[in-house]
């Protein structure tokens, strides 16, 4: 039945007869285990020379065309770097200006920390019983705030980055 809706990419009777066997001993892991026979490898060179040959190519094609795993494909983009080329490439079609991005920290997030370090204030002592009453106290607490509130977290940006950009996205107390 899944090779019907899901073509090719269906995972195979046995895999699901298998995985049902670990659910059922509560192991929810769905990565492959490493098996008694040898996983076919290919060679960078080999895939490198598909995509010379025509870099439209999806996944599916190199699969078929390698006998290999999608697994193993993502594998080697990721490590050839493919994706992180093809997603630098089309940035720069933009010119756009990309920024490293630093270890998320409440100090190093500057677009929303005006605003979430007011509304920690304002949960301190808050306690819910129902999604309901968290979204009516989200939707209170912000009708609640004037336009200064909100201008003054916007002219603070410029100021927060450059705390960011000179801490070279190292922890920083305000």
């Amino acid at each position: 039945m899944l090779p019907n809706t899901y073509g090719e990419t269906a995972i195979s009777e046995r895999t699901c007869c298998e995985w049902f066997q670990r659910f059922k001993n509560s192991d929810f892991d769905v990565e492959d285990r490493h098996s008694s026979g040898r996983e076919k490898v290919f060679e960078d060179a080999k895939l490198e020379a598909l995509l010379d040959q025509d870099s439209c190519q999806n996944q599916e094609e190199l699969i078929r065309s390698l006998g290999v795993t999608q697994q193993a494909i993502s594998k080697r983009f990721k490590v050839m770097g493919m994706i992180a080329k093809v997603v630098k490439t089309y940035l720069e079609t933009l010119k756009w200006e990309v920024l490293l991005h630093p270890p998320y920290s409440p100090d190093v997030a500057p677009s929303d920390y005006h605003l979430f370090r007011s509304m920690a204030h304002g949960l301190a002592d808050q306690h819910f019983r129902s999604y309901e009453e968290i979204k009516n106290w989200i939707n209170s607490w912000i009708a609640s705030k004037d336009n200064q509130f909100f201008r003054r977290g916007i002219r603070m940006l410029p100021e927060r980055w450059k705390k960011v950009v000179v801490s070279d996205g190292q922890y920083f107390e305000s």
